[in-house]
């Protein structure tokens, strides 16, 4: 696997990986609040065709904004991220689709919970994110176009837009083709 923006704290143990996210770095494009970030931490992998990937999670989530999972990305101006991102003091199930311009999507998680799973399903010209709190019962948090490609980076990310930075594990990853 290789870094897009590799930050300055990172190691692996195991099957385990674990960043700590630089300050001020974030994955954003134009929308709302008319600036563009691409200086987030993506630890990915190329993959070609169909394709499912899945992470578990477990971050230590404090301040703004402060987010991980998983990212699909073509490109700066086309890719897909979705985890967790910490909105109002709690945890929320986030997901943002940038097509030249980024929007965003948050649930809230009942209970901020420790852990949880996040896993993307690439097919054709769209993508889909899911979530679980288990990793065994996964919902689908949205369904988003990402253009046809022969191949895109998937992988963990991570991000403290507005934060010191905070430490994230990831671990049991896997990739599989459909």
């Amino acid at each position: 696997m290789d870094w897009y923006n590799e930050p300055r704290e990172w190691r692996v143990e195991g099957d385990r990986l674990i960043v700590t996210a630089d300050p001020k770095t974030d994955f954003w494009r134009v929308t709302h609040y008319g600036f563009t970030r691409d200086n987030g931490h993506f630890r990915y992998e190329t993959v070609a065709g169909d394709f499912m990937a899945q992470v578990k999670v477990v971050g230590g989530f404090r301040q703004l904004y402060d987010q991980a999972g998983l990212m699909l990305r073509l490109d700066e101006r086309n890719w897909i991220k979705c985890g967790v991102e910490y909105v109002e003091g709690e945890q929320n199930a986030s997901a943002v689709v940038t097509r030249d311009f980024s929007d965003w999507s948050v649930a809230p998680l009942p209970g901020s919970p420790e852990a949880f799973w996040l896993r993307v399903i690439r097919r054709d010209d769209h993508a889909e994110t899911h979530f679980s709190l288990d990793g065994a019962t996964f919902s689908l948090m949205r369904l988003g176009y990402l253009a046809p490609s022969g191949v895109l980076m998937v992988g963990p990310m991570c991000a403290a837009p507005e934060g010191e930075g905070f430490t994230v594990t990831f671990s049991e990853w896997q990739v599989s083709r459909l």
